[in-house]
């Protein structure tokens, strides 16, 4: 079935960039330029720190000490800290790029990292406040609102099912040998800034290609326009959200929209952690899962939130 769905969708690129080179070099150069402008400088860094933090283990005692302070309210290993923090302040991939490196290193258990990469996989404030709320929808004043509605349902879900099913596939699956405690050298470095590219790059080529796809479903023949603006920002976050603010619809909908369509992180952004997972074998399957729950939960507080 997969290869199929597949199979459709590749073959239906090739066919629009074909028919429509214009259209598709646009759409391609729109997720180019938003990728170089706003997600390289914006996430590169972090994607090279977090590696070397993580490789490196710089951050052992000061995740401890905090565990200290959050366990009886989020009940999360001292591993679980800094990935948790990481995935809601630096943003989508690197939460679950984070967890998986952890688990793939032995460091963190399955069971926990499968809870955990759902829910710290969310996109960053920075682009939440100035692409989304300043510039596409322009308004700014919605920012704290909009960062409450959007990051404390899938806190909420976690602590919840984390609580119900304690230590459930709690086992350590050691892969990698884990660097010594403190242990930071230019090797180290190195290997920070080559799978810090490889990330982005990565991210990058998925951009383009669900950019192009989501341009595509714009020009499908629906005549409800909350519908083909849903679809598009289910397909791309991006585009989807300039399509949304563009549509002739009351803003309390493209409000709300938006709003699920961030909490969702659309296909492009599940083809993307998946591809940051696939080593560590987590279960894309509850990803989607979680990600549809925390959707509706947000989309709900924006309808209830006045």
């Amino acid at each position: 079935m997969k290869k199929i769905v597949y199979s459709i969708i590749l073959s239906t690129l090739v066919f629009y960039i074909l028919c429509f080179p214009k259209d598709a070099i646009q759409a391609a150069s729109f997720g180019l330029v938003l990728w170089y402008t706003k997600m390289l400088p914006t996430l590169l860094p972090f994607a090279i720190l977090s590696y070397i933090f993580v490789a490196s283990g710089l951050l052992e005692t000061p995740c401890r000490l905090l565990h200290r302070c959050i366990k009886w309210l989020i009940p999360v290993s001292p591993e679980g800290v800094y990935p948790l923090f990481a995935g809601f302040l630096f943003g989508f991939p690197l939460g679950s790029k984070i967890t998986a490196q952890l688990v793939e290193e032995g460091r963190m258990s399955y069971g926990e990292g499968n809870r955990l990469f759902a829910i710290c996989n969310n996109i960053s404030p920075v682009f939440i406040s100035g692409f989304i709320l300043q510039t596409s929808l322009q308004r700014p004043d919605l920012t704290a609102k909009t960062l409450l509605i959007l990051y404390l349902p899938p806190l909420f879900y976690f602590v919840i099912t984390a609580r119900l099913f304690p230590g459930k596939e709690d086992v350590m699956i050691p892969q990698k040998k884990a660097a010594p405690r403190s242990q930071i050298s230019f090797k180290i470095i190195d290997a920070g800034i080559m799978s810090g590219f490889e990330t982005l790059t990565r991210l990058g080529g998925y951009i383009m290609l669900f950019a192009i796809l989501s341009q595509i479903v714009t020009v499908l023949p629906f005549q409800n326009p909350a519908l083909s603006s849903l679809l598009v920002g289910i397909t791309e976050i991006t585009n989807g959200t300039s399509h949304l603010a563009k549509a002739p619809l009351p803003f309390r909908e493209i409000y709300l929209l938006t709003v699920f369509c961030t909490a969702l992180g659309g296909l492009s952004g599940f083809a993307q952690t998946a591809s940051m997972v696939r080593k560590a074998g987590l279960s894309m399957g509850s990803y989607v899962k979680t990600k549809v729950i925390c959707s509706l939960m947000s989309a709900a507080l924006a309808v209830l939130l006045p």
